[in-house]
């Protein structure tokens, strides 16, 4: 049996597949990082297997996590979310995803590639961590804490620590697979 880390606890297989294809490899691109954080803010309060069975339709709903197109999102496009049963309903995380794709494009009009400026908090590079079980893994870091107040002074929202690094650790800006875990050398292999 291949081992894995032990939050891949549901015998859903989306979860395994994600957990073995996705999770922790390290993501370069601006907008696939931008979709990620908002995926993450949208799973506040939830489990993240809400969010990747919602995810194909959210992306179709959200069309594509194309923030040129989100940041012009107006009252009817709010609506049509806030009724829509195969995202998450909430006001204030879509409300959050609108206002973080202005922050977003903000930053490139400042000439601020979001991905360089990301990666710029972990110093260009995965860090590589060593955790034997989940229960060592924490769930905010200084790195993570930084990153969190940076976004915010932006005007991001729902980017608290905790989201965070759970996002770094979905994007590769961390390898935390534990150390048992059958991903955990191959992710970091992948390192620059």
């Amino acid at each position: 049996m291949t081992e894995r880390c032990a939050w891949v606890n549901s015998p859903d297989p989306i979860y395994a597949e994600y957990h073995d294809t996705e999770w922790g490899v390290p993501e370069y691109d601006s907008r696939a990082l931008w979709e990620k954080l908002m995926l993450d803010g949208f799973q506040a309060g939830l489990a993240w297997i809400t969010i990747l069975r919602k995810r194909e339709h959210m992306r179709q709903v959200f069309h594509g996590f194309d923030p040129e197109i989100i940041a012009r999102y107006d009252d009817s496009d709010r609506e049509r979310l806030l009724t829509d049963p195969g995202i998450i309903r909430s006001k204030a995380k879509i409300e959050a995803a609108i206002g973080n794709a202005q922050a977003y494009l903000d930053m490139r009009e400042a000439g601020i590639d979001f991905a360089d400026h990301l990666w710029s908090f972990v110093g260009g590079a995965p860090i590589q961590n060593a955790w034997p079980s989940l229960q060592d893994t924490p769930t905010q870091t200084e790195e993570s804490q930084a990153l969190s107040k940076d976004l915010k002074k932006r005007g991001f929202k729902f980017v608290g620590p905790v989201i965070v690094y759970a996002f770094m650790q979905a994007v590769g800006m961390v390898n935390d697979h534990e150390t048992a875990c059958h991903r955990h050398g191959v992710v970091k292999a992948m390192g620059r």
